[in-house]
């Protein structure tokens, strides 16, 4: 391995662990406002089903869809070490950047951003031929799901909310309360293991790329599957450094997922985890790298508006949009001026 692949997979680590507290949020937010857990409590819990997420991948479903998604984001003819390292560093710095002002911003999307802003700076610009350094194949479906999957978490969330209350409307509420509690360690642990097979594998498509293409250089090819394969230590660490990096929490990230969208009860934190949980699930089905953080946003927004349109903090939500849409742009930009500082260095 060549020193600046070396330091591409540690970098790619380095990126996964703070996506791990970066994230950590999302599937602790309403189990530790609900005080179902404590937050260190919380963080071991979802750490460890951010890890186990790796054997249902491996061996359950036997594939990693995402990661082959993320490696081929960009066409093959515009992926060097260059511009992988250059899209790592943007999508780091914009992760720590949102993380310091609380902010649930995408790691997916930042990711996805950096590699694109580095390879279109490669090609000379939408000048030059930048406008086919995009896969549009794999690109729109994640662009659509910025906005699709939030959607589909609130639709999702409100349906469950609506039943629950049904069901239980002639409950005793404490007893009701306790069982809802009860209930959140299992949706916690659900959204966990979505988590962890969502947000892990887009690194494993980082390395992918890098080692695919080093092999390239030497006359050697190699598919994601067969790189999954041969490489497969990659899977395993991904999936390690992202439980680590849960296990260190993000607590101003929580405080906004946790209190600021809209007050959450046990009820409504078993409605908005099992649907952020489901609309992960499928999402991975799909292939799709989808924002755990916009997913569970939408999950809680949708548990609010139950009660009532007014219940929901919308000047917070709609920051958070703002947040959402300027993430890949910047990334993007970003990833394009480390890409010109590495080639003046290189």
């Amino acid at each position: 391995m060549t020193t600046l692949l070396i330091l591409i997979i540690v970098l790619a680590f380095i990126f996964d662990f703070i996506n791990g507290f970066h994230d950590a949020a999302n599937s602790i937010a309403t189990i530790v406002s609900t005080k179902v857990l404590t937050p260190f409590q919380a963080v071991l819990w979802a750490a460890l089903f951010n890890f186990a997420a790796f054997f249902i991948s491996r061996y359950i479903i036997g594939e990693f869809k995402i990661g082959n998604t993320i490696a081929k984001t960009v066409n093959e003819h515009f992926i060097t070490l260059e511009v992988i390292f250059a899209g790592l560093l943007a999508a780091i710095v914009w992760n720590l950047i949102t993380w310091w002002f609380g902010i649930p911003s995408s790691s997916s999307h930042t990711l996805i951003g950096g590699f694109m802003g580095a390879a279109i700076a490669y090609a000379g610009g939408f000048h030059g031929d930048g406008i086919t350094v995009i896969n549009y194949a794999k690109v729109i479906p994640t662009f659509l799901f910025i906005f699709l999957a939030p959607l589909i978490g609130m639709v999702i969330a409100f349906i469950i909310t609506i039943i629950i209350v049904h069901l239980c409307r002639r409950s005793n509420p404490f007893k009701a309360e306790s069982w809802f509690k009860r209930l959140q360690l299992l949706s916690s642990a659900a959204f966990s293991l979505g988590h962890g097979g969502n947000d892990a594998q887009k690194v494993m498509g980082i390395i992918g790329a890098a080692i695919i293409y080093q092999q390239s250089t030497v006359g050697n090819t190699l598919t994601f599957n067969e790189f999954v394969i041969h490489y497969s230590w990659v899977p395993f660490c991904s999936f390690l450094a992202i439980g680590l990096g849960t296990m260190s929490g993000g607590w101003k990230i929580v405080k906004t997922m946790g209190t600021k969208i809209t007050k959450v009860t046990p009820l409504e934190g078993v409605s908005a985890e099992t649907a952020g949980a489901i609309t992960l699930y499928i999402t991975e089905h799909l292939g799709i790298p989808v924002s755990t953080t916009h997913t569970i946003t939408g999950s809680i927004i949708g548990v609010g508006a139950t009660k009532r349109l007014s219940a929901v903090r919308w000047g917070v939500t709609v920051n958070l949009l703002w947040a959402w849409v300027l993430t890949i742009p910047i990334s993007a930009i970003m990833a394009a001026g480390f890409y010109y500082v590495i080639k003046l260095i290189v």
